[in-house]
């Protein structure tokens, strides 16, 4: 009795890590979320030195010196703070993050989202357009895991039919 004690206490234990371990929502703290980057790009002022939590799918990145530079394509963020690339986008911004970071990992294509300070604007380039990117001086980062498929919340039914061969 005490074997089987053990073992379904174990198992209970095994659960709950592996429900920890699935949970995907981004803890922003007291960011503001409601500010957007297209809004800050046309009156810089209202968002000197706020707390942002600002969303989006990686263009391009580069380490400097001191620090790497990711350029996004905002999307407004989910309940769990997860860029919604289904959603339109909000405009650009550039995040800057102290430190190395492996812009391999952070690839174009990849959603991020970065909590940090408004720290001013930068004058830019897309295509051959000119652009106003606000600029976030990232204090934590979260990289969500790459999809191999988009995501929906319609559902999804699959049927299949197998034969299989035995020689």
């Amino acid at each position: 009795m005490r074997g089987r004690t053990v073992f379904v206490g174990m198992l209970l234990i095994g659960a709950a890590l592996m429900m920890t371990g699935c949970a995907t929502a981004f803890d922003i703290g007291k960011a503001d979320r409601t500010l957007q980057p297209r809004e800050v790009a046309q009156n810089p002022a209202i968002a000197a030195h706020r707390e942002v939590a600002w969303g989006g799918m990686v263009v391009n990145g580069k380490n400097l010196t001191d620090n790497t530079q990711f350029e996004v394509v905002a999307y407004p963020l989910d309940d769990d703070n997860r860029p919604k690339t289904e959603a339109g986008p909000l405009g650009r911004f550039i995040v800057i993050h102290p430190g190395y970071l492996e812009t391999a990992d952070y690839a174009p294509g990849r959603l991020l989202t970065a909590v940090g300070t408004v720290s001013g604007t930068r004058s830019g380039k897309v295509g051959e357009a000119d652009f106003v990117y606000p600029v976030v001086s990232a204090s934590r980062l979260k990289l969500w895991p790459a999809e191999t498929r988009q995501r929906s919340s319609e559902p999804s039914f699959h049927f299949g039919i197998g034969i299989g061969i035995i020689r």
